[in-house]
């Protein structure tokens, strides 16, 4: 269905506003890989830098993530790849249980995460996903409902949030690496 992933180095831009992504996909001896992002950018006129890493296995469950800002918030979890999260401090946070996927505001990458790991055709129909969810502005962690839909396979899928209060139709390319994501981001 997709490629195996190769390293390589992938650039977004904000639709509206400024700002841009830079990505370094770098795939591990064990059949995962390390993605590796700078985000910088403004948000009500505020400008703001993250980098970001995430580790996945060869399944594409994420084992583990970390984020930190220019203004020095810092953010680090990881998982057994079946919903199951510590803190950096080894505490267990069973508020996040059943959450397998992570998504980060400010990036099209994290939709790339379910979409190479449910590995979904257009017969298997919408799947309803919770998600541990980042938003750049609070770095507080939260649950959020989405659901994903294979309309071609390894060429278009449907996101759309669980309340239905957004949906996008996301083109992706050979390594299921979201082209534009319509009213948020541009590959460049």
């Amino acid at each position: 269905m997709f490629a195996r992933p190769s390293p390589r180095t992938v650039r977004w831009r904000p639709i509206d506003g400024e700002g841009l992504e830079h990505l370094q996909l770098t795939p591990k001896t064990d059949g995962g890989l390390t993605a590796q992002g700078v985000i910088i950018g403004a948000q009500d006129e505020h400008a703001f830098g993250v980098s970001y890493a995430i580790d996945c296995d060869a399944g594409w469950h994420v084992r583990r993530f970390s984020l930190q800002t220019t203004d020095g918030r810092h953010l680090a979890m990881a998982s057994d790849g079946q919903g199951h999260w510590i803190n950096e401090a080894g505490a267990a946070c069973p508020a996040f249980d059943g959450c397998i996927d992570i998504d980060l505001g400010g990036t099209p990458f994290t939709n790339t995460l379910p979409i190479r790991r449910l590995a979904l055709a257009p017969k298997d129909g919408p799947r309803r996903l919770s998600m541990l969810y980042v938003p750049f502005d609070t770095f507080e962690p939260v649950i959020d409902g989405q659901i994903y839909t294979c309309l071609s396979p390894a060429a278009l899928y449907r996101y759309q949030a669980a309340d239905r209060s957004f949906s996008a139709e996301l083109p992706v390319d050979a390594d299921g690496l979201v082209l534009d994501y319509p009213t948020l981001f541009q590959r460049v």
